[in-house]
């Protein structure tokens, strides 16, 4: 089977197709034929070596062995474990496995979702690591609740589009900041208030938020506290280019300061588990939340669709067709 791998850090110009073993699933394992594969910041910054404390298990100066790219997958079941009762030959599946970007997967059944009839392949694949990270940061870091107040930094990305849809799930009041060819896409999935960050200054209104989640990091701690009521959150969420370092003295600084400030400041990793990844299947089932799409690539184009993504002008997800019957919502 062919899979996109490296076997340098570097810019997209490091992923190659090659041939592997098509493998065999374990006994509680389901081999997934693979339909689409979404791409994450984490892809780039695995490809890419950076920030360089991810190359203490990998390799210093160049991987170890030869990596495959991408987790975000769709497909259909093609072979099961003898231990998995949950699925059969020929269902549609999303989720989330090491080594997406390849004609074949073996998933673990805990990283693997009946796919919705309401989805196509390509929007499945967009769904794992964006919807996992907001749903657990707005719910178990920020505790959002019924009619407080969130802003959302970076609404219109892989993250924020998904963040924005789960505020409200939530019953909050939402104000999405992105970009001005941005603002009536963020408004069109839910948002209550758009701030559009080249006519306006977030951090110099007069609304005050209970919530904020960060995605961009484009501003220091100082100012976005300005905003945040006393007793608020502040989370976190990556932000810079590829090949930006850790911002290790920012988070720092905002340690450092945490225990002197009435606001709460929320560092969080996303978990893989499975009954996040059921929930977000039953949102989207009943048509509260859904993946926004921005390009699908082929195959042989997932060089491009990296340096798309690297380029931090997508707008929700950025996918790459691996099969040609992703636009099928049912089973080939």
């Amino acid at each position: 089977m062919k899979a996109c791998v490296y076997s340098d850090y570097g810019s997209p110009t490091v992923l190659r197709q090659m041939e592997i073993e098509k493998p065999t699933p374990a006994a509680a394992e389901i081999l997934v034929k693979v339909h689409a594969a979404g791409l994450n910041p984490v892809d780039w910054h695995l490809m890419r070596g950076t920030p360089y404390l991810l190359r203490m298990g990998s390799g210093l100066t160049k991987p170890k062995s030869i990596r495959r790219v991408g987790v975000d997958y769709s497909g259909t079941v093609e072979a099961v474990g003898h231990l998995v009762t949950e699925f059969k030959v020929g269902d549609p599946v999303f989720g989330g496995s090491l080594g997406a970007l390849a004609e074949y997967l073996t998933v673990p059944v805990d990283r693997a979702v009946k796919k919705p009839d309401t989805l196509t392949f390509e929007q499945a694949a967009g769904v794992y690591i964006a919807a996992m990270t907001a749903l657990q940061a707005l719910r178990d870091k920020a505790h959002l609740q019924r009619g407080q107040k969130v802003l959302i930094n970076g609404a219109s990305g892989g993250v924020g589009t998904f963040a924005v849809q789960l505020a409200k799930v939530f019953d909050a009041e939402v104000t999405g900041v992105q970009s001005t060819r941005n603002v009536e896409m963020v408004r069109s999935i839910g948002a209550d208030h758009v701030i559009d960050y080249g006519k306006q200054d977030f951090t110099a209104g007069g609304n005050r938020y209970d919530v904020i989640f960060d995605n961009v990091g484009n501003r220091s701690f100082s100012e976005v506290r300005r905003v945040l009521k006393s007793g608020g959150t502040y989370i976190p969420n990556g932000g810079g280019g590829p090949e930006d370092h850790l911002p290790v003295g920012r988070f720092v600084r905002m340690l450092a300061i945490s225990p002197f400030i009435s606001q709460k400041i929320r560092f969080f990793v996303m978990k893989a588990n499975s009954g996040d990844l059921q929930l977000l299947a039953q949102l989207i089932e009943a048509g509260k939340v859904r993946p926004v799409i921005d390009r699908s690539y082929p195959f042989n184009d997932t060089t491009e669709a990296m340096r798309y993504l690297e380029s931090g002008h997508a707008r929700g997800k950025v996918v790459v067709r691996v099969e040609s019957t992703t636009s099928l919502r049912g089973a080939p």
